[in-house]
């Protein structure tokens, strides 16, 4: 692989990471305007699991952002392959259905993308 294929890997990269820090950001910032959107039965009181996801996903993806490395991706991967695996039971209760769907839905797509993106190990 050259040099600019790495770039654009490091880019793709860089631009997933992005896209997890924004989404970490709105859950961390504004969960209730978050869970009204993409999953309404969402219980209220229970709106503080979205900012500790949100947390989770900003500090991840910054930390992918900073370092958009091979290594550094496939951690994030495993958190998120982590994540999209313990929203299968969660399918299971209707009010948190929606929830368990998107963000596991999106945690298991990161867990396949960003490895498949990231560029090759260094050395």
């Amino acid at each position: 692989m050259n040099r600019s294929d790495d770039d654009a890997r490091r880019d793709l990269t860089r631009a997933l990471a992005g896209a997890g820090l924004l989404a970490g950001l709105a859950l961390l910032a504004r969960p209730g305007a978050v869970a009204a959107a993409v999953a309404p039965r969402f219980p209220r009181e229970r709106l503080w699991i979205g900012r500790v996801l949100g947390a989770r996903l900003l500090a991840q993806h910054a930390l992918v952002l900073a370092a958009p490395e091979a290594a550094v991706v496939r951690a994030a991967a495993a958190v998120d392959g982590l994540h999209a695996a313990s929203m299968v039971p969660v399918l299971a209760l209707p009010r948190y259905r929606r929830a368990a769907l998107v963000t596991g839905g999106l945690a298991a797509a990161y867990a396949v993308l960003g490895p498949a993106m990231a560029p090759p190990n260094r050395g």
